[in-house]
């Protein structure tokens, strides 16, 4: 029912995804979803993860209309997931939660990047590809939803890029318009959503 993999990208990252929960929700219109997800543990290429740089250090901050919610589901499922306490962090205790027991999870830790010269808002950021791991990725009201788990979100300054930049590279690597992608961050008490289709940006840099 779950899928695991362990991926030695500078440390540990454990991939995983729910194959009864991906094959229900990703409908013909994002089956490039479910093949990219399959695909990364047979040929998720490692050697990206290595040297180059990681969307969450990224330091744009990005403008956009944010809706926050206070008791959103997915703050709710993190609150309990807190409580269940089966894993030593707090990251991995959300994401297995969800995944077990949400039923629009389908994916966790879910390895992602983006080449230099297929994406204009990169500008001269790197050589070398921009990488990532999803928190948690949904399907949900005929959107996949890019969630990054905040245990402080009220406070996050750069959580919007993190998340705008995973989406966009996603949609990349499956070929899905961004329009139908949703991002958010969330810890237990607040949620955070934006469209990221809406976001007009020139440049992305680091610090």
């Amino acid at each position: 029912m779950i899928k695991h993999l362990s991926l030695k990208h500078g440390w540990f990252y454990h991939y995983r995804i729910h194959e009864d929960k991906s094959k229900i929700l990703c409908t013909p219109e994002f089956s490039n979803l479910i093949n990219f997800l399959y695909e990364m543990f047979e040929d998720c290429p490692d050697h990206y993860f290595v040297n180059g740089p990681r969307a969450s250090k990224l330091k744009t901050e990005i403008k956009t209309n944010i809706v926050e919610n206070e008791g959103q589901e997915v703050s709710i499922l993190a609150k309990e997931a807190l409580n269940w306490a089966a894993y030593k962090t707090a990251h991995s205790n959300v994401q297995v939660f969800m995944l077990k027991f949400d039923n629009n999870t389908i994916g966790v830790e879910v390895p992602i990047w983006g080449m230099p010269e297929e994406i204009d808002e990169f500008g001269s950021l790197s050589k070398h590809p921009l990488t990532g791991h999803i928190d948690v990725l949904q399907v949900a009201d005929g959107k996949i939803w890019v969630w990054d788990y905040k245990p402080n979100a009220k406070q996050e300054k750069f959580a919007v890029t993190q998340t705008y930049v995973y989406a966009l590279m996603l949609s990349k690597r499956t070929k899905i318009p961004l329009k139908n992608f949703m991002c958010g961050y969330f810890d237990e008490k607040n949620t955070y959503t934006f469209e990221p289709a809406k976001i007009k940006v020139s440049t992305i840099t680091q610090v």
